[in-house]
């Protein structure tokens, strides 16, 4: 099991994990705004439940890095499409503001 750290909590999962699913599964807000009802169910293809990660997990396989390098995203963000990564070790999860989580102000940090 490894540890993942969002939105002040803290939780375990499985090496391995989707980190959409791990997210969604111990209740963290994801998804800014509308989002949540307008999101593509972790294809890959709409771009919303971009975070930032700290720690060890999946490379970026071509529909992530093709959809981060599509407006509004930026390709130099360093933002991760959590329905695309794979938890591989501990991590600390970031989400930013934006219909597409690609803005710079913290709506929430791995811890409170």
């Amino acid at each position: 099991m490894v540890k993942v750290q969002a939105q002040g909590k803290t939780f375990e999962c499985d090496r391995g994990a989707n980190l959409r699913a791990v997210l969604l599964e111990n209740g963290i807000d994801l998804y800014n705004g509308n989002a949540k009802i307008i999101n593509c169910h972790g294809l890959g293809t709409c771009g919303t439940c971009a975070v930032t990660i700290e720690g060890e997990v999946s490379e970026p396989q071509w529909r992530e890095t093709t959809r981060l390098s599509l407006p509004p995203h930026s390709p130099t963000s360093n933002r991760r499409l959590s329905c695309q990564t794979q938890v591989l070790g501990d991590i600390k999860v970031t989400k930013y503001d934006g219909f597409w989580g690609q803005g710079s102000e913290t709506v929430w940090k791995p811890t409170a």
